[in-house]
């Protein structure tokens, strides 16, 4: 089996080819391809870690979509000077299928 940890967004997600996966908001309209950069690599039993061989890596994903995140409230509140704050947050996601590791 072989699979890539990818640096997506901030964040390390192992991703085989035909995977969907969730990450922050990237400039691709959908159908355009998005190459993620490798951070380790497993083909079969052998394990790449070194940065020249991972640098070769081409991990390339297609844009599906666009999304929000699930809503996120927050609320302040200190008491006995009537201060409350209410406020609201959803994350902007793309959705990507990964089509190749090579």
């Amino acid at each position: 089996m072989v699979y890539a940890i990818v640096k997506a967004g901030g964040r390390q997600e192992k991703v085989s080819v035909g995977d969907i996966v969730v990450m922050d908001r990237v400039g691709a309209e959908p159908g355009e391809t998005v190459e993620l950069p490798a951070l380790l690599l497993v083909d079969g039993e052998k394990v790449t870690t070194d940065a020249e061989k991972l640098a070769k890596v081409k991990v390339t994903a297609e844009v599906v979509r666009d999304a929000k995140g699930p809503k996120i409230t927050i609320h302040k509140y200190k008491n006995k000077t009537g201060y409350r704050k209410r406020q609201g947050h959803r994350q902007q996601l793309t959705r990507l299928k990964v089509t190749g590791i090579k």
